[in-house]
Order: structure tokens, then C-alpha cells, then sequence
């Protein structure tokens, strides 16, 4: 079988070139081939050796996600549904604005965390992705997108807030950030790249010492009594623990604030009182928010807080210094939007199966 060189970071491709017999800088070159140039045909690698091209085309190839579907939405967005293998597919999608590219991608096949707001948490969870899988949708997307008139890529920045929680796949999930932020692949500065967490805590360390990138943090509730229903990762690291990791998390990170994502739930989390609470909350955790209007989906029973709702909530936030952005929703028209994605998974949990019987 051919090793799939998309699932080597720099570190693992020198040693797979040590493994062949030919000096480590060959990384770097295959590097620039296939990440900067996005170049899949070792044939066209023109700095290379011959008898290397062809001791490669033998033994490796160039292969991401295959493309199942593709969507565009009205406002521009684009997704795509990739196949992953065994019955599962995931989704990235393309939200394109004026002075950048943003592509969301996906670390999991489904979620096991079942987030009670997230289509993709009710889909259960199947398995964590690969490199390859990972950052073959960034290099999927940059090749269905092309460049832009300067020659660069027109994805400027990545986060990783599709489908699965990327800390329950840390190990394959920092080798797709150190590509995305290898000179000799993409490039990407630190604060372009942002990895989206629920709040596993201990990954949360890790990632601050051996990758730190910018962290956005799901919140969605201003206590744990509320967060442990929304979001059940709670009652494992409750939110005095979360909160105290974001403020070590900012010793290192490239930027000087921890974004908070709060997803707006009517009746629910949206009340003045609520943002009075959040404020007391992170008084001492350098922050912004981003609050993101509920985007519905089969099955659910929530509802999107009020246009009114959601600017009394933000004002109050803004009273006290906190800088609060509403989130523009992007491609709801081909459910593209936050906590929308939901691909096909495999269900390991069984947990699409007792949503079905308590449905019946």
C-alpha cells in the first residue's frame, strides 16, 4: 500500500525520507511541491531527482479526502462533504469576506461530546480523522478555489470548528497545525489559525506548549448548572477549571484574549440576567465574544434568541468593556452555518439510535 505523504508533518516526512536512504532536506523540497505549489504528480517536481520521483511514485502518493458534494450558498459560502471511508463523510466549508478566506474544517467523524444545541453532536461519532483527512480538506479547498490576483491562496485562515472536538484528536490534530503554519507549507500565522474547543482542559495545556495557536472557547452558558446541560463536558471540567486554563492558556497564545463563543438559545441562556452573571464570570480572563444567533436543525427544540434579545445581551457585555461581536450567519441556506454541519457518521454511540426510540 502506498503511505499517503498528507499524513506526514514535516518532523514524520524527514524521517520517512531517513527511511529511504536520502537525506532529510528532501522533506522541505516535497514540502514546497506539495503545499505551496499543490502539486500531486511527483513527475512535475522538477527539483528533484529523477530516480526519486520514481522511487516515490512507487511507494507514496498525494491523496486527500475524495469530494462527495459540493454546495454554494447565495452569500458565496461553500461546502463540501468528503468521504472519509467505512460509511462516514465530513464537512468543511468555505465562508469567503472581503479581506479574507476562511475555511472551517472538521477533526472527527461526528462528536462524542453531544452538545444538546449541535446537529453533528446528535449524529454520534464514529472515529477521530487522520492528517491527512485534515488537512487534505485545507488542500482540497485550496485547489477548487485557486488563487487570487497577488497569486496567493484565497484561503487566508483556518479554524477548526467543524464536526468533532479537535483536542480528542490532539496528536493528529497538532500535525495539521504545524503544517498550516510550516514556511515550507502553508504558512499561516499563529493568529490565523484558530482551534475551537468545548474545554478539555488538560489538552488545552498541552496545545499552549507545543502549538499554540489562537483558542476560541465554547461557552453557551454563564454558570455550570446551565453549561453542564448544554454542554456535558462540563461536569468533567467544571468552569472554575476551564476558566483557570484560559488565563494560563494566554501566557503563550499569539493573541491577548481568549474569544468566547456563545450560541444564543431563546429562553435559555439569553436573558440580561444571564450577561450580567457572564460578565462576573471571565471579570478576570482578557476576552471577547462572539455570540452566534441558534441556527435550528432537525429534531431540535430550541430557538434562536430575538434580534432585541440578542442586542440587549451584547450591550450589556459591552457596558462592561467586553469587546462583542454578533455573528453574520453564513450559508444556513445549505445548513453550512455554526453548529449545522453534520456529514453522514457512522454511529458507534448509539446515540442517533436512542434519539430515534425516544422520537418514536
Amino acid at each position: 500500500m502506498q503511505q499517503n505523504l498528507l499524513d506526514f508533518d514535516a518532523h514524520a516526512l524527514a524521517g520517512f525520507f531517513t527511511e529511504m536512504g536520502e537525506k532529510p532536506f528532501r522533506a522541505r523540497q516535497l514540502m514546497r511541491w506539495i503545499y505551496r505549489a499543490g502539486e500531486p504528480d511527483f513527475a512535475a517536481m522538477t527539483d528533484i531527482a529523477a530516480t526519486l520521483r520514481g522511487k516515490l511514485a512507487q511507494t507514496a502518493c498525494i491523496t486527500p479526502p475524495e469530494v462527495m458534494r459540493e454546495e454554494l450558498s447565495d452569500d458565496g459560502t461553500r461546502k463540501w462533504l468528503l468521504n472519509v471511508g467505512t460509511g462516514n463523510a465530513v464537512e468543511a466549508v468555505y465562508i469567503p469576506e472581503a479581506e479574507r478566506g476562511t475555511l472551517c474544517i472538521s477533526s472527527q467523524a461526528g462528536c462524542a461530546l453531544n452538545c444538546s444545541f449541535c446537529s453533528t453532536g446528535k449524529q454520534g461519532f464514529n472515529r477521530n480523522l487522520g492528517v491527512a483527512e485534515i488537512i487534505g480538506q485545507l488542500w482540497w479547498a485550496n485547489h477548487q478555489l485557486g488563487r487570487d490576483a497577488d497569486g496567493n491562496w484565497k484561503i487566508s485562515n483556518v479554524v477548526m470548528m467543524g464536526m468533532g472536538e479537535p483536542l480528542l484528536n490532539y496528536a493528529n490534530t497538532v500535525s495539521a497545525l504545524r503544517l498550516m503554519l510550516d514556511d515550507h507549507a502553508y504558512g499561516l500565522s499563529r493568529r490565523r489559525v484558530t482551534v475551537s474547543t468545548s474545554g478539555i482542559v488538560p489538552a488545552m495545556d498541552r496545545l499552549r506548549e507545543e502549538c499554540p495557536v489562537a483558542l476560541a472557547v465554547s461557552l453557551h452558558a454563564p454558570n455550570d448548572r446551565l453549561r453542564d446541560e448544554l454542554v456535558p463536558i462540563n461536569q468533567k471540567y467544571p468552569l472554575k477549571e476551564l476558566l483557570a486554563a484560559c488565563r494560563r492558556y494566554l501566557e503563550r497564545a499569539p493573541r491577548d484574549f481568549i474569544t468566547f463563543e456563545y450560541v444564543m438559545l431563546e429562553g435559555v441562556n439569553d436573558s440580561v440576567k444571564q450577561a450580567r452573571e457572564l460578565v462576573k464570570l471571565v471579570h478576570d480572563v482578557p476576552c471577547k465574544f462572539n455570540l452566534i444567533p441558534f441556527n435550528p436543525f432537525p429534531q431540535t427544540d430550541y430557538r434562536r434568541s430575538s434580534p432585541d434579545a440578542i442586542q440587549r445581551f451584547r450591550d450589556v457585555l459591552m457596558q462592561a468593556d467586553i469587546v462583542t461581536t454578533t455573528r453574520r450567519t453564513r450559508g444556513d441556506d445549505i445548513a453550512a452555518a455554526c453548529g449545522q454541519l453534520a456529514g453522514q457518521v457512522m454511529d458507534r454511540t448509539k446515540r442517533t439510535q436512542q434519539r430515534s426510540i425516544g422520537a418514536a
